[in-house]
């Protein structure tokens, strides 16, 4: 069973396709005209083993709101798709991940209930061409998408870069952990209810 997705968004901001496959081995080719970004793409897919393609063209002349917030979303979509009913996964899984001084935490449930909790402050407004206060929204929009809940928080940290690169590695760490294949559930829905 392959567990992978292509998501096409086109609106008048923005023109997104995104592809992923959760048992790939880490690799990512990614444009989206966000230098920081891309950077933190990069990240996702390979510590999370994650294969993922994004090309994204957006209305950067404005600003990165819209180029960001469109992949996020893709990327939620992409995730929810190729889970499909999610029989089988592991389902919840957390992971602590140090970045120089830096500590980051994530814990996930693909739950099907879409949440995401973001404890982390930063020093400055911006991370090269992000804005900081767009990193809380892209972890809201993927769960949202996803389908999943997400508790992230930076622990400590000095250095901006350090902490966001550590958000994104622990939550990378936590949904590949949480994705994965439990064999001994034997294709069970890992839910009492039956259903994610």
């Amino acid at each position: 069973m392959t567990r992978s997705a292509t998501i096409e968004r086109i609106t008048k901001e923005t023109q997104v396709r995104l592809t992923l496959n959760l048992d790939g081995s880490g690799q990512a080719t990614v444009s989206t005209g966000v230098g920081f970004f891309d950077h933190m793409l990069d990240h996702l897919a390979r510590h999370g083993q994650f294969d993922l393609s994004v090309q994204c063209a957006g209305d950067l002349h404005i600003d990165e709101h819209h180029t960001v917030e469109d992949v996020a979303i893709c990327l939620g979509q992409a995730i929810d798709r190729a889970l499909g009913e999610r029989a089988g996964i592991v389902r919840t899984a957390h992971a602590f991940v140090p970045m120089d001084e830096a500590l980051c935490f994530a814990a996930i449930d693909i739950s099907g209930r879409p949440y995401a909790v973001v404890d982390a402050e930063f020093g400055s407004d911006r991370i090269g061409g992000l804005a900081t206060d767009l990193i809380w929204h892209i972890f809201e929009s993927i769960a949202v998408h996803a389908r999943l809940t997400a508790h992230l928080r930076v622990h400590y940290g000095r250095n901006d870069h350090h902490k966001c690169e550590g958000l994104f590695k622990a939550f990378a760490r936590a949904l590949d952990a949480a994705t994965r294949i439990d064999e001994r559930l034997k294709g069970a829905i890992p839910s009492t209810k039956g259903v994610l």
